[in-house]
Formats: structure tokens, C-alpha cells, sequence
């Protein structure tokens, strides 16, 4: 029963994202282009080779060591911060971001965000894939890589760092779980590649507002997709707290690990950002091993 519902799941989400996928490059890259890239593939892959490795470690990193993370997570390092982000949710700000979206609730709505928070991001992670592999240039597809996978790094050491669960396991009367009581399925999906205690910060908003940012960066070559990137980022971000997932807290940290991943694919190469890592890592073993550091 399980396999099948998640087959199903996922061969819906494949179909629909890659309608989206195909009608985008149609319109916004353009079928010559993309031809012509495609000619020179091996070049191109061969160009982004270290920053694409770099990002497939981090995530088979993140798929291999789930369960061992989440014991350092609860066991070592972990903070649960839930009741923080409630307080600041409801009580330090003039009004409490996720109860006044919830109140709005109509089943179009619904509809809409479901939509963009399962189909809409999906779409938004692997368009600039196909976008930038199409430049004549790989830097822009180089730095999609490095800022990928700022987030994804990051965001897993805050994971570990932070506990906390959104506003619907947190308070379930207070506030609705819409996402699985519009689309129940979803839960099959979302469960084989998420924790309930992955909250702080939003990836869905640091990995969506990283393509938006990106996408206004390259808005000269493409003007379309830096509008249409725009409206689909703020309509994920809205819609993780309509849909009772996250807090604003998450949203606002979420915002500012894009920046910081962004400023940084931008500014340094993955094999600089290695070596800059690596030196510090040294730097703080040889001040551990340095006469009367302890």
C-alpha cells in the first residue's frame, strides 16, 4: 500500500513538473539554444564538474546519515526552540503571521498554495538548471551549484543545532495542518525526505528566494523568468506558513541563509570556499594542540 501510494505520488509530481519544465523552456530559453547547448554538453558538465560533486555530496551526505544526525541532533547538540518561534510568532510582532494567513483560508486559496508549495517549488529548484546550462557562459550554472549547496550545508548544521516543530505539530487546534487535510497524499511524499523537526530555517523559503535572487542577477538574458521566479519564491514562502508548516521566524531565517549562500556562490568558488573551510578546521586543531590552550 505504501509503495504503491508513493509510486503514485511521485509519478504525479514527475508528470506535472515536467509539463511545467517543458512549456518554461519553450518560452523562456527557447528551443535553439537549447539545442546548441546541448551540443556542447561535455564541455559545459565537465566545466561545473567540482561544484556539482560538491553539491551531491551534501545530499547523499544528508540521505545517508539521516539517522545518526538525528541522534546528535536530539542527544548532543539539539535546542528545541519550538516555544520561542511560537512566542515571537504570536506575541512580539503586531500581528501573528500564520493565524492571520489561516484565517483567510478559502478553498481556492488552499488550492493555490498546495499547488506551489509541492508542484511550484519542484519546478523553481530544476528550471535554472536547464536556464543556465543554456548560457553560452557555466558561471551562472557554477553558481546555482555553490549556492545550492551553501544551503543545503548550512541549513543541515542548523537542523542539527535547532529542534523545533512547525505551527501544526505544534499546536494542532491553534493551527491548521491544511497541506495534508487538502491534499492528504502528500504526506507519503513529504515524509521520505523531510523530519518534522526540520523547521529552523525554512528551506523551502532559503532554496526558493536563492533562485529568485539568482534569477534578478541574470535578468538581462532572462527578463521572464526573473518575474515568473519572483512570483512563484514569495508564493512558496507565503504558502509554508498558510499551510501551518512554518513560522515567520522560519521564513525571515530562511531569507537570510539565501543571501548568505548567494553572497557567497557569487563571491568564491566551491574549491575556494573548500580551502577556506579546510584552513579553518587546521586553524582551530593547532590552537587545541598549542602549549597551555587548555
Amino acid at each position: 500500500m505504501l509503495g504503491g501510494t508513493l509510486v503514485a505520488v511521485v509519478f504525479e509530481l514527475a508528470a506535472v513538473v515536467t509539463t511545467m519544465l517543458v512549456a518554461a523552456t519553450l518560452v523562456i530559453v527557447g528551443p535553439r539554444r537549447l539545442v546548441a547547448a546541448c551540443r556542447d554538453a561535455r564541455w559545459r558538465l565537465r566545466s561545473c564538474l567540482l561544484p556539482l560533486a560538491a553539491l551531491a555530496a551534501v545530499l547523499f551526505v544528508r540521505w545517508a546519515t539521516g539517522d545518526l544526525l538525528t541522534q546528535i541532533e536530539w542527544r548532543i547538540l539539539g535546542q528545541n526552540i519550538t516555544y520561542q518561534l511560537f512566542v515571537i510568532d504570536v506575541g512580539l510582532l503586531p500581528v501573528a503571521p500564520v493565524e492571520f494567513l489561516q484565517s483567510l483560508e478559502t478553498p481556492e486559496l488552499t488550492a493555490y498554495f498546495v499547488f506551489v508549495y509541492i508542484y511550484g517549488y519542484a519546478f523553481l529548484l530544476l528550471f535554472p538548471f536547464v536556464a543556465y546550462f543554456a548560457l553560452e557562459e557555466v558561471d551562472d550554472l557554477s553558481t546555482l551549484l555553490v549556492a545550492f549547496t551553501a544551503n543545503y550545508a548550512i541549513g543541515l548544521l542548523l537542523y542539527i543545532v535547532f529542534i523545533a516543530y512547525g505551527p501544526r505539530n505544534f499546536d494542532p487546534l491553534l493551527f491548521e495542518g491544511l497541506l495534508y487535510d487538502a491534499f492528504p497524499r502528500a504526506h507519503w511524499l513529504t515524509n521520505q525526505v523531510n523530519q518534522n523537526t526540520n523547521v529552523f530555517p525554512s528551506l523551502h523559503t532559503s532554496l526558493s528566494m536563492t533562485v529568485f535572487f539568482l534569477a534578478w542577477h541574470t535578468r538581462e538574458k532572462y527578463p521572464l523568468w526573473a518575474g515568473l521566479s519572483g512570483v512563484l519564491a514569495i508564493s512558496i514562502v507565503v504558502s509554508t506558513m498558510y499551510l501551518g508548516i512554518h513560522w515567520f521566524a522560519d521564513v525571515v531565517g530562511g531569507t537570510v541563509l539565501a543571501m548568505v549562500s548567494v553572497y557567497l556562490a557569487r563571491r568564491y568558488t566551491i574549491a575556494q570556499l573548500l580551502r577556506s573551510v579546510l584552513r579553518g578546521i587546521d586553524g582551530v586543531l593547532t590552537s587545541r594542540n598549542r602549549p597551555g590552550s587548555e
